[in-house]
């Protein structure tokens, strides 16, 4: 059971002094610091009335998360060695404001400079004036101290300075602010994930920390030089340091899914909770395990399994039991069963759409069918087989975000589809995969010719419709055009046409209808050419 919360008040010296001496953080999930002089001489003013100003929540911890370090100007300390470490949950603006305003830092946001000594006392207020004592813009004429110089120096060095009037309000000012008792609530050593909870819906309004942005806190080391914001960001784009995912069309890949191939790797499984319980030293230890293993995973996918961008990956979570793979499988490439059954293992899973619900518990039961082809035993399927038809085939709608539909696209590319002009390589980027417009997915029979020709009752946006072509072609050459009108002209300038579209999936432009226009035929027989790879896929020869 948790301990209860503690309520004890806090002094205004003594709540810097604990600042000032690195017992007091602001963890990184926190939103920057917003708040303007305005805002502060508002807080200000309200200290010196005497008001209410709200309650400092605060999580008592030996846990050491990724946190502010600089407040503007003023460099913060390291947590004292072997004290627990208070991290502002609720409270982080107000603490912030004071503290700019103790400490005289100059801060540059949006192309502005602000100066926090530039707040003051309007000392020719009485003390208990209804109007705003501490203001950012005082009257003119009117007699004022700055704030910043009111807490830092002592009454004596104003004397000869101010009236005596003027000292003795001064002198009630620095009590008022100085014996200020703030109103907190700790609570102490509760686990990083009900901490976080706390902080999301008392400065949130219920919008939930990421998983990432909650192990990002936890896993943040000084000493060993390890931030996980900025080793995700390096593994995206290195910026030509080094290796890193854009450069092999892979930068989408999403933080979660980076969590995952670590969990599994050190727990076997992929649920949030299990997450949150790793250890951070060995989370910081494996990093450049899991991190070699996403690379090696990445090219896997891309040269064996014809995934050429990570756009065209059906899920983002196949490179979790990927890199898992090749984690345990000690360096070895797969053996010819091993890349038979990683194969069946990809091609069932996209076209099952495995991982479009409950990610985390199927990950941790494909890691039992990972370790089974580390085996070089063939996993088990039974009873969650995936059944293709004809029919189904060629009556599914093409959506160029759904994973069936992705690994279709996969197959098409596992046979290097050449331009229809000159049999060239086509090239594919994830900028133009990410929408069914896409540039490079072309309706091999145009929807605008269909508008106006269709001869059967199937929809022009099906999936056995596409070819993937470069953008030229689509949308400068082909446009709405018949197909046996533009393939005969790409006929003429392409010797190697027939050779081309078998690359396409469209084996015999006679017996598949294109040059009289037949769009149902053409369907029928592009799907069952399509229906026969995909079958093949699914049930390898195993030997």
């Amino acid at each position: 059971m948790l301990p209860q919360p503690e309520n004890p008040s806090k002094s205004y010296e003594a709540l810097f002094a604990d600042i000032d001496q690195g017992r007091i953080k602001v963890p990184i999930f926190q939103r920057g610091f917003v708040w303007g002089k305005v805002q502060t001489a508002q807080l200000i003013d309200s200290l010196i009335k005497g008001y209410p100003i709200g309650t400092f929540i605060f999580w008592k911890t030996y846990e050491e998360l990724r946190h502010i370090r600089n407040i503007g100007n003023v460099t913060l300390p390291d947590v004292p060695k072997g004290e627990p470490v208070h991290y502002v949950l609720d409270g982080q603006q107000r603490i912030t404001s004071l503290y700019a305003v103790r400490k005289g830092v100059i801060l540059d946001r949006d192309d502005e400079t602000i100066d926090y000594k530039d707040i003051y006392i309007n000392l020719d207020l009485p003390t208990d004036a209804d109007e705003q004592i501490a203001t950012m813009e005082p009257p003119e004429q009117a007699i004022v101290i700055s704030v910043h110089k009111m807490l830092t120096a002592s009454l004596t060095e104003f004397i000869g300075v101010f009236t005596q009037d003027s000292l003795q309000k001064i002198e009630v000012y620095q009590a008022r602010l100085r014996s200020y008792s703030f109103s907190t609530i700790v609570i102490s050593n509760y686990p990083i994930d009900i901490a976080c909870d706390i902080f999301t819906r008392i400065n949130t309004g219920g919008t939930e920390l990421t998983l990432f942005e909650i192990m990002v806190a936890k896993t943040f080391d000084v000493q060993q030089d390890f931030d996980l914001h900025h080793e995700y960001v390096r593994l995206l784009d290195n910026n030509g340091a080094g290796k890193d995912l854009e450069d092999v069309g892979y930068e989408t890949i999403s933080s979660s899914t980076i969590l995952q191939c670590i969990s599994v790797h050190l727990c076997k499984q992929a649920r949030r909770k299990d997450i949150l319980k790793l250890d951070k030293q060995k989370f910081i230890n494996e990093w450049p395990t899991v991190k070699d293993a996403i690379f090696i995973a990445v090219d896997y996918l891309r040269s064996h399994l014809h995934v050429p961008v990570s756009n065209l990956l059906p899920y983002d979570a196949l490179l979790v039991p990927f890199s898992y793979f090749f984690i345990r499988n000690g360096g070895k490439k797969p053996s010819t069963r091993q890349n038979k059954l990683l194969a069946q293992y990809f091609w069932w899973a996209s076209l099952r759409n495995r991982f479009s619900s409950a990610v985390e518990t199927k990950l941790g039961q494909d890691i039992e069918r990972i370790d089974a082809i580390l085996r070089e035993e063939a996993p088990s399927y039974q009873g969650e087989e995936v059944q293709l038809s004809l029919d189904g085939l060629i009556q599914h709608e093409f959506r160029a975000g759904e994973a069936f539909c992705k690994a279709v696209l996969c197959l098409l590319f596992s046979f290097h589809p050449r331009s229809f002009a000159d049999n060239a390589t086509v090239e594919v980027g994830n900028a133009w995969l990410k929408q069914a417009n896409s540039r490079n997915y072309h309706h091999f029979f145009p929807k605008g010719f269909l508008g106006k020709n269709n001869d059967s009752s199937f929809s022009p946006n099906l999936l056995v419709n596409i070819t993937i072509v470069d953008d030229y072609l689509n949308k400068r050459t082909i446009r709405a055009k018949a197909p046996s009108d533009y393939m005969r002209k790409f006929a003429k300038g392409n010797p190697d046409l027939d050779d081309t579209m078998k690359t396409h999936l469209i084996d015999d432009l006679d017996d598949f209808g294109i040059w009289d226009d037949k769009y149902g035929q053409f369907i029928q027989k592009r799907g069952r050419r399509m229906l026969t790879e995909l079958n093949k896929r699914l049930e390898p020869n195993l030997g």
